[in-house]
């Protein structure tokens, strides 16, 4: 009875006068009912705001395809070294591989082969650095084992592989060598469903703490990050290229537009 009494001064507290004196007109098990039916009202519409406003801060961007490793290991089909991981992914980092350019589309397994080999061979990774590789045509290539949907922790960016996604554009974005369009149109849609898995907007910053000094940042110490950012930001480097890296900030914007932000939208629409 004690606790019937203060759940129904908790529950009268809520309500106004009329709702107050109809309960104390009713009778035992009827008066606990109410109050029962009461209290999931009020939790519902006390909670309810708290799960509008949530669902109105989610932005997530469609999956795109994403052509799977075997595709590009071929018949070698090394056993792929357990992969490790990290926090949700906050920052995608854009490399260049500083390949030819003029490759046909068609040939990029045998490329991406190649930079694996050159990679685990020459520089001894356990497996290809980057998590994802984009040729010409746009098309994405799955690279390092662990899963796609999954924080795996790469080999591309000295200090920052933790939390970050590295994606490679197959060819050479030096000063004067155009990016095609539906490479930079891939990358965006990648940075966004990627970024999107953590809620991230592509055109926020992110902090992150580097891991080696080797970096432009002393191991233990803090950097501030473009959410899509280039090599060079981490690591002294000219990667991705200037080519490139000048694409950034529209790849940012559209990658904010694929992820249903309404203001990238606006400003896309501005831009036409």
């Amino acid at each position: 009875m004690r606790a019937l009494r203060a759940l129904g001064e908790t529950v009268a507290g809520r309500l106004p006068r009329a709702g107050r004196w109809a309960l104390a007109c009713l009778p035992g098990m009827l008066a606990v009912t109410a109050l029962v039916l009461c209290v999931a009202g009020v939790e519902d519409a006390v909670g309810g705001g708290r799960h509008t406003e949530a669902r109105a801060v989610v932005h997530r961007a469609a999956r795109p395809a994403i052509v799977p490793r075997e595709r590009w290991l071929g018949d070698s089909r090394p056993t792929t070294p357990p992969a490790h991981y990290s926090g949700p992914v906050v920052v995608v980092f854009v490399h260049h591989t500083d390949s030819p350019n003029g490759y046909d589309c068609a040939d990029a397994p045998r490329i991406i082969r190649a930079l694996a080999e050159g990679q685990t061979s020459a520089r001894l990774f356990d497996d290809i650095g980057y998590n994802f590789l984009v040729d010409r045509c746009g098309t994405i290539y799955e690279g390092r084992g662990g899963g796609v949907d999954q924080p795996v922790v790469g080999a591309h960016t000295q200090g920052f592989n933790h939390r970050t996604a590295g994606v490679a554009a197959i060819g050479t974005f030096t000063a004067g060598s155009p990016v095609p369009a539906p490479m930079a149109e891939a990358i965006a849609a990648l940075a966004a469903w990627k970024l999107g898995l953590a809620g991230t907007d592509p055109r926020q910053t992110a902090r992150l703490v580097s891991s080696n000094s080797l970096s432009r940042v002393p191991a233990g110490r803090h950097a501030g990050f473009h959410a899509v950012a280039g090599h060079t930001d981490g690591y002294t480097t000219d990667c991705p290229g200037a080519a490139l890296r000048a694409e950034l900030p529209a790849i940012r914007e559209r990658a904010a537009v694929l992820q249903g932000r309404t203001e990238a939208r606006l400003q896309a629409a501005r831009g036409r």
